[in-house]
């Protein structure tokens, strides 16, 4: 039984993981004025938050069009059993409507299941790394999506942001717009629910917010995986994911991820968060 997994760049997943499952990664595009790269592709983290310092204009993301996933879907269908393809929330981009719009154009022969995980980042990336296990471990295209599906349904996701500034101008703000209004004074949370952003919670310096956002986090014990992901602090990011390796299974420790330029257009510098599967126990 073999069956292909398929995601977008949003996902943030680390490279050795994507290379250890053999997930296929679609990269979305950022464009800084007429000069378009993919992510994590032809642009790197480190690359994009230094052009985005200096830009007098906020770069713009897109999502892959049908016609990349239908040459992906062409390729890993190939000899494949059955292709699942898993991604960022419909509501916040229209990367699962290009996967599935690709599925009635690919040749590929397989089955192949499009997943609308509700999530971003991590809490996107988490959904995908259960799958790619399943699928590893020899479960069938339906076996693979149903879990997937349920994964997503237990996946949480949760940001600490420097400023509100680039969600508002991005336009994927959402539920967190009434944040607006004390932006100077407080440092924002976010949370991913029900496939829109949603605020978490606020406080007035950026250690007091990271307290708080850990103790949320750490409300929703007992998790089956967890992830801390930082656009540019990674020695918070390792510091947190530290505090927060008791919430996993003994000897199960947090992924660290790397928020890339397709999300960091959103989130900006200095952003960081935490991403979890709670237990199927809960």
């Amino acid at each position: 039984m073999t069956v292909r997994i398929v995601t977008d760049s949003t996902a943030d997943l680390p490279a050795d993981v994507v290379e250890r499952l053999g997930i296929t990664v679609v990269a979305q595009n950022v464009h800084f004025g007429t000069d378009t790269y993919k992510d994590n592709v032809t642009i790197t983290p480190d690359t994009f938050f230094s052009m985005l310092a200096s830009s007098k204009e906020l770069p713009k993301t897109s999502q892959a069009s049908p016609g990349e996933f239908k040459e992906v879907y062409d390729s890993v269908g190939d000899g494949a059993d059955g292709i699942v393809s898993i991604h960022v929330a419909a509501k916040l981009s229209g990367t699962y409507n290009s996967a599935v719009q690709a599925t009635e154009l690919t040749s590929a022969t397989c089955p192949i299941e499009v997943v609308d995980t509700a999530q971003a980042s991590m809490g996107e990336g988490l959904v995908v790394i259960a799958a790619a296990e399943a699928a590893q471990a020899g479960a069938s295209t339906e076996e693979v999506a149903t879990l997937a599906k349920e994964a997503s349904a237990r996946a949480r996701c949760m940001c600490l942001l420097e400023t509100l500034e680039f969600l508002q101008k991005g336009g994927r703000i959402g539920k967190a717009q009434a944040m607006l209004g004390s932006v100077l004074q407080i440092k924002p949370m976010i949370t991913v629910r029900d496939g829109e952003v949603h605020e978490l919670g606020k406080a007035r310096t950026f250690a007091k917010a990271l307290a708080k956002m850990t103790e949320i986090a750490q409300g929703f014990a007992p998790a089956d995986s967890l992830a801390v992901i930082h656009s540019t602090t990674p020695d918070a990011a390792q510091t947190m994911a530290n505090e927060l390796a008791s919430m996993l299974p003994s000897g199960a420790t947090p992924y660290i991820a790397r928020m890339g330029p397709a999300l960091g257009v959103h989130v900006g510098p200095g952003a960081i968060g935490i991403a979890l599967l709670q237990s199927q126990a809960q």
